[in-house]
């Protein structure tokens, strides 16, 4: 009787400390996040600094090509850094190449940082990349406090200061754009599937770029908004296993009627 009293008190203990605390989220992470606006147009005429301190507007970079967007700051301790790697490692499977397909702009939301400290981390980066032609496509942008909130602010990017940690609390993700500067997709994490990201890039480019495979893909794949990747549609991939049954039956029905014309 004791036993099952204790253990009726245990359970009931542990219910309530898991129930309260895992649906609240700390106050400062409550600020903190990505509010999607897809379709809606980034502010091309921001002008930021590249790495060598020249001044660059935002649509000089967009030269026709689809952009993947990567907001850090390259200060970061850890989170950044997990990013950006994972953003290298998911461009090094592509079969597209930076800086000829599409391009990359990384935008630092940390007004204090100068260009000399994008110019170490780009080299970093492209020392990890190795492409040829990368160093043109892939951008390393810091920028001043009214140009760095209205690029967050129009792709929803929530971040606040943590004045305890001494660090910024911020999402990790990247946002893809069309060649117009339109949000096309977003991405969640600091590690991105090759797959996704080259389905974003191929509908961002709006058909510009891949191949019928990719065409095939889209098809079969459908972007969750909810979770930033691409998920499997069950109806479509019924629909093209039966369109595909159909074409297999036709090809053999036709294969079928020239052997008996010829025998």
């Amino acid at each position: 009787m004791k036993r099952g009293i204790l253990a009726a008190l245990v359970t009931s203990a542990a219910a309530a400390a898991f129930a309260q605390p895992a649906q609240e989220k700390p106050t400062l992470l409550r600020d903190v996040g990505y509010d999607q606006r897809l379709g809606e147009r980034v502010p091309l005429d921001l002008v930021f600094r590249d790495e060598a301190g020249r001044p660059v507007a935002l649509r000089s970079l967009f030269r026709g090509r689809a952009v993947v967007l990567s907001l850090v700051y390259y200060r970061c301790p850890m989170l950044c850094t997990l990013t950006l790697n994972g953003l290298a490692s998911a461009l090094s499977v592509l079969t597209f190449d930076v800086g000829k397909e599409f391009d990359v702009v990384t935008v630092s939301f940390e007004p204090k940082e100068a260009p000399p400290l994008a110019a170490a981390k780009k080299k970093a980066h492209l020392d990890r990349y190795r492409r040829p032609g990368a160093a043109e496509g892939w951008h390393f942008l810091t920028g001043d406090a009214p140009a760095i909130a209205s690029l967050t602010r129009a792709v929803g990017f929530r971040y606040v200061w943590d004045a305890e940690t001494r660090q910024y609390a911020h999402p990790a993700g990247l946002v893809v754009l069309t060649p117009e500067g339109r949000i096309a997709r977003y991405m969640y994490g600091v590690e991105y599937a090759p797959r996704d990201l080259r389905l974003a890039l191929v509908e961002a480019s709006q058909g510009r770029i891949g191949n019928p495979v990719d065409a095939v893909l889209l098809y079969c794949y459908r972007y969750d908004p909810a979770r930033g990747r691409y998920a499997a549609s069950v109806l479509r991939l019924v629909r093209l296993g039966g369109i595909l049954t159909v074409l297999g039956l036709g090809a053999f029905v036709l294969v079928s009627l020239r052997r008996e014309r010829k025998a």
